[in-house]
């Protein structure tokens, strides 16, 4: 799928610059050029990718690298689309076919591949700077009395690896501990690379410290980079890992299950899977039982309508979708793909679901506009019944 993206790449390049008036041949060529040029740097980049021959500290460069390309080509087909639905209205309406020349002018084409290039590194740079803290309240119904104004910090989609590096992890333990939560949880993707990769990067996590622990499930990033060594070295470092278990935990005498399961990307058969465990809600459902309130941890806000069918689970707390990383973006393609589920709060019959938006995002696409990276504080609040979305 990569390379077929790479592919079309170069064929925007042409249909940026091609229909432009007032260009000599020469200027032609050496507007096309350049643009043909970044294109075919982001098929490279997606050949060596694919090919797999680097370790993963250059590889992750490399994704890097071809999503600020990949970003660029997004922007450019909808200014594109834009362009030309612009210039066939006024083809067909003779009273402004003056300003078909408008559409396709030198500075109109000019200024929106300047702006372009500036949004997508814009982008780049507010994915990879730390997230800062969002505190929010978030109703549960039937959440005991003793449990209103626990406060859960939700740290999902860290995407901790070799370009975004320690300081970034640290910043980010810092932040949360500063703001004091009852409950730290991690509902997937917490890094990329192997464990021999990464695991320099992460040692920060092991600071995390709260009075009802700190608690993760896997993501679908795990499953891609040694799923049982990451969760075993989770483990080491101390982390509570929720592998389809429960944990309970009492607070003022009243008991919150907390569950994990595993993610939707085991049930897929890809190359690029290296073990993991597909989800189990029958075993978390059943370990719950008898608890005051059930909180989930899934990766995959899709989850949401099984976990909300078995009318077991209070509250579920994913992540996965990096809250639609643009405005746009979110609606038209992340949201389709996660049962409308971008970020936020949603009703899911009696369930509460929360997506997080996440504290970082994958290196192969990082660039953030107007949906910036978060961690997130939620303090959970008693009510009989939360409006429906």
């Amino acid at each position: 799928m990569t390379l077929i993206v790479s592919l079309i790449l170069p064929l925007m390049a042409l249909w940026l610059w091609w229909p432009v008036h007032f260009l000599s041949q020469r200027q032609r060529r050496w507007h096309i050029g350049p643009s043909l040029a970044l294109a075919l740097l982001g098929l490279a980049f997606a050949t060596l990718w694919r090919l797999d021959v680097f370790a993963y500290a250059v590889e992750a460069w490399i994704q890097l690298v071809f999503g600020w390309v990949l970003v660029m080509f997004i922007l450019l087909l909808v200014f594109l689309l834009l362009r030309e639905a612009g210039w066939l209205l006024t083809r067909l309406f003779p009273r402004q076919a003056a300003l078909a020349t408008l559409w396709h002018g030198r500075g109109l084409n000019q200024g929106a591949a300047a702006v372009i290039v500036l949004l997508a590194t814009l982008g780049i740079g507010n994915g990879l700077k730390p997230p800062a803290v969002q505190e929010r309240e978030l109703v549960v119904p039937n959440l005991p009395v003793e449990m209103d104004g626990l406060r859960v910090a939700v740290l999902a989609d860290l995407h901790i690896s070799p370009v975004k590096r320690g300081w970034r992890t640290e910043r980010i333990v810092a932040a949360t501990l500063a703001v004091k939560p009852d409950l730290i949880v991690l509902p997937g993707d917490m890094v990329d690379g192997e464990v021999e990769d990464t695991a320099p990067f992460v040692t920060a996590l092991a600071d995390l410290q709260a009075p009802y622990g700190v608690w993760l499930a896997p993501g679908n990033h795990e499953y891609y980079h040694g799923y049982a060594r990451w969760m075993a070295h989770f483990r080491q470092m101390g982390l509570g890992v929720l592998e389809n278990q429960t944990a309970t935990l009492d607070i003022h005498g009243r008991t919150l299950a907390l569950s994990g399961v595993g993610d939707l990307a085991a049930l897929r058969a890809s190359p690029y899977m290296h073990g993991g465990l597909a989800p189990d809600l029958p075993a978390v459902v059943a370990a719950a039982r008898g608890s005051d309130v059930h909180v989930l941890l899934a990766h995959q806000p899709k989850q949401a309508r099984a976990a909300a069918a078995t009318g077991a689970v209070d509250l579920q707390i994913s992540g996965h979708t990096h809250g639609g990383h643009m405005p746009g973006f979110d609606r038209w393609v992340v949201a389709p793909f996660n049962h409308g589920y971008v970020r936020g709060e949603y009703r899911v019959q009696d369930m509460t679901l929360f997506v997080s938006s996440g504290a970082g995002q994958w290196d192969g696409f990082s660039a953030r506009l107007g949906v910036p990276s978060r961690i997130e504080v939620l303090v959970l609040r008693r009510a009989a019944q939360a409006r429906a979305h």
